[in-house]
């Protein structure tokens, strides 16, 4: 088994009162459905156009920057929204960062200091989620840990796919569930990554 600390091994997973907690402003999408719509090849191009926009923004008080989530795995479905990691130094003194993200047009959604410092902002449309991370937090490896095993195990590709769209299906009338009820897949998947 690779050596992780004990921090990345063990996923923490947020309550619907902590994530109610750390809301900070309203989605955009509201209360509709979520839909999860075939890999799109544009999806990585997207995620460069926005790369180049946060680290002009950002400069060299960036530490890493990262595209992650559904939409950075060739083939897998996803919603169509760029998901991205931003580590800096730091995420509490949000006056180093936040002013020229959100000049360029993005704004705080979440702040969850509880969990690793993280912080995220969407954009108007919300075809971007960019989670700002402090630099030693363990959520950003686990990222490109389940990033880079969806990438090269295509059986969980598929598990996973399968999951999310009948999870979109089945979370129609309460789209809040979908993230929290897809825990246990991930965590399934993981548990192969950890062993491998």
């Amino acid at each position: 088994m690779a050596e992780y600390p004990r921090e990345v091994l063990e996923r923490s997973h947020a309550t619907p009162e902590q994530m109610a907690a750390g809301l900070v402003g309203e989605w955009p999408r509201g209360d509709r459905p979520i839909v999860v719509q075939e890999y799109d090849p544009a999806w990585p191009g997207r995620y460069e156009d926005f790369r180049a926009r946060i680290a002009g923004a950002l400069g060299s008080r960036i530490v890493g920057i990262e595209h992650v989530g559904s939409t950075s795995v060739p083939g897998l479905p996803a919603k169509p929204i760029i998901d991205i990691d931003v580590l800096l130094d730091d995420t509490e003194d949000e006056s180093r960062y936040l002013p020229p993200l959100e000049a360029l047009g993005y704004r705080l959604i979440l702040r969850e200091p509880w969990w690793h410092g993280h912080r995220m902002l969407i954009d108007d449309v919300e075809e971007l989620h960019l989670h700002v991370w402090p630099r030693n937090a363990p959520e950003p490896i686990r990222h490109r840990l389940f990033r880079d095993w969806l990438r090269t195990h295509p059986d969980d590709r598929a598990l996973y796919a399968r999951t999310k769209l009948d999870l979109a299906r089945s979370t129609r009338d309460n789209p809040g569930d979908y993230n929290l009820a897809k825990n246990t897949v991930i965590d399934q998947i993981f548990e192969r990554v950890f062993a491998a």
